[in-house]
């Protein structure tokens, strides 16, 4: 038995733009099997959106909130909900 997909929403605050941030939260994704994306806001911050199984979301909201990132992260929000299913890649937007 499978579980359903779930959707994790993350709002990651620091210094997450213009140094790769984006591009390495695509690797990550990808190699948990996640689909989504990544993009910068306005106001500084990246948001999030992944769809997949939830230990691989929560696998990527540990590696966003570990340290190990470009730049410096700050803070994560995150939001669950259920999968959508409208992605069939993960991109930087």
């Amino acid at each position: 038995m499978t579980a359903e997909p779930v959707r994790l929403s993350a709002w990651v605050h620091g210094y997450v733009q213009g140094v790769g941030f984006r591009w390495w939260t695509r690797s990550r994704a990808l190699e948990l099997g996640l689909v989504g994306y990544a993009r910068n806001t306005r106001d500084g911050r990246v948001h999030v959106v992944a769809e997949g199984p939830r230990p691989a979301g929560e696998r990527l909201l540990a590696l966003l909130r570990s340290g190990d990132t470009p730049g410096r992260v700050d803070l994560v929000v995150e939001n669950w909900g259920a999968a959508l299913g409208e992605f069939t890649g993960f991109e930087e937007r």
